[in-house]
């Protein structure tokens, strides 16, 4: 039966070697510049069908959400991030979001 426990005069395993290091950061780098859609996410409403259908022209649906409270960026069905509306200060009228908190994907490209 073979021993199971390392040497003990051994080296540690590296993760992973350069050359495929290397490789997977050369792979990731080609995607950087392609855009993607962030879908920005301030609340839900959840109105019966019968309210849905009776809908119109300025017609309201309340959120579940207050103004302070922070959105939640996805890109498709995963969160990535969460943060909180602001105008832009170009007098454009537009919103962007400060981000207060971002996920962790250091591990994944």
């Amino acid at each position: 039966m073979a021993d199971d426990r390392p040497d003990e005069g051994a080296a540690p395993a590296e993760a992973e070697p350069a050359p495929d290091r290397a490789a997977r950061q050369a792979r990731a780098g080609a995607f950087l510049g392609v855009p993607i859609e962030v879908t920005i996410s301030v609340g839900k409403a959840r109105p019966l069908v019968s309210e849905l259908v009776e809908l119109r022209r300025d017609s309201v649906l309340t959120l579940d959400s207050t103004i302070d409270d922070p959105v939640e960026l996805y890109i498709g069905d995963r969160l990535i991030a969460r943060g909180e509306l602001q105008e832009i200060g170009d007098d454009s009228g537009r919103l962007g979001v400060r981000l207060t908190e971002v996920a962790d994907f250091s591990h994944e490209l």
